[in-house]
């Protein structure tokens, strides 16, 4: 039985949402009347600029100094909306209102870039968005040594505020997923001539094209061949990209352009508010040369759904404890989100009401 299209529910304006232009945060703090994206440190941050530090106790030569190591890491989390309407998510927008929310994580990053990266050159002068929309804009307290960009989109994936919106989190150190990939680039770099592992994926998908979800000059959009999630999909420039620092205007537009395919594509499978958990993983803000010159630029999004709307995938039992399993192939995915291209579904769902 399938389940009826849902269309758009949500009011443009919620006057009890913290993130709508002109109302009250959590801090007491009131948003301005923006009108396209709104930048604000995290009322609720993960971690922060000012905290205890971490100190372990003395037991040199203790198993508990061989089992339980830790070290504490500062940072600075930052919000960003991605609209000043309630009802819209990024499947929503067309590439002309998402070029802002590039805009926006291109200035951040580059205002957290340590002056002796290799990324300085290419990063332009900016400066960073105030603590308050009223206060006067501060540099971070810490050189930080990465920057998660990412956005939870639906109840599925822990996000509690409908409002389009990501976050941003800059830490001390490096995480391990971003550190892992980073590892491995290294080492494909160093036994393959100067090689970079996702150009050559990258050129390797766009020949074969079993894969390929959406793609333009600058992108491609594919169900990756690993993919542990059943619609999971990775966004790669065609072309080496340290960061978002390395993008022309040009780019920077089809950046947008592959993030509307591919998000109005899961919303137009199942008809639905398709959720995911999407971030950006680039080069370390800081950082040796050659760690910089082998980061590459990719952008991951990670989906829950399986079969429907409401049937989700679950990863208990044999794939909690064994590996993860295929509950369809990546050719399969990428076909059935290659025929969801066209526009918006809930633009003729909310017309006909």
């Amino acid at each position: 039985m399938a389940e009826a299209a849902t269309g758009t529910t949500l009011p443009p304006h919620d006057p009890s949402c913290y993130l709508c232009p002109g109302n009250k945060r959590a801090a007491g703090d009131i948003n301005p009347h923006y009108k396209t994206t709104f930048v604000f440190v995290n009322d609720y941050s993960a971690v922060k600029e000012e905290q205890a530090e971490f100190k372990p106790p003395d037991q040199d030569g203790s198993l508990s100094s061989l089992f339980l190591q830790a070290e504490s890491v500062s940072g600075k989390c930052y919000v960003v909306t991605f609209a000043p309407q309630h009802n819209r998510t990024l499947a929503d927008l067309v590439p002309a209102e998402i070029i802002p929310i590039i805009d926006t994580w291109t200035k951040l990053y580059s205002a957290h870039i340590s002056p002796s990266s290799p990324l300085a050159k290419a990063a332009s002068a900016t400066t960073l968005p105030p603590s308050s929309h009223d206060a006067d804009p501060t540099r971070p307290q810490a050189q930080y040594r990465y920057m998660q960009i990412f956005e939870n989109k639906g109840a599925a994936m822990g996000c509690s505020n409908p409002h389009p919106h990501g976050q941003i989190w800059t830490t001390t150190s490096l995480p391990e997923e971003p550190a892992l990939e980073l590892e491995q680039f290294q080492r494909y770099h160093r036994e393959q001539g100067g090689c970079h592992m996702l150009h050559d994926y990258a050129k390797l998908e766009s020949d074969v094209q079993e894969r390929i979800v959406a793609e333009n000059e600058t992108f491609i959009a594919v169900c990756p061949w690993w993919a542990t999630w059943p619609f999971e999909v990775l966004v790669i420039p065609r072309q080496h990209k340290r960061a978002l620092t390395d993008f022309s205007p040009a780019e920077k537009q089809q950046t947008a352009e592959i993030l509307s395919e591919v998000t109005r594509r899961y919303d137009n499978l199942f008809e639905t508010q398709f959720p995911y958990s999407m971030g950006l993983h680039q080069a370390p803000l800081e950082g040796s040369e050659y760690e910089i010159g082998c980061s590459y630029f990719h952008i991951h999004f990670y989906p829950p759904l399986l079969r429907s709307a409401t049937v989700r995938k679950f990863l208990v039992g044999y794939e909690m404890m064994a590996e993860p399993q295929r509950d369809i192939t990546p050719e399969q995915a990428a076909e059935r989100l290659r025929r969801c291209g066209g526009p918006l579904y809930r633009e003729n769902v909310d017309q006909g009401r």
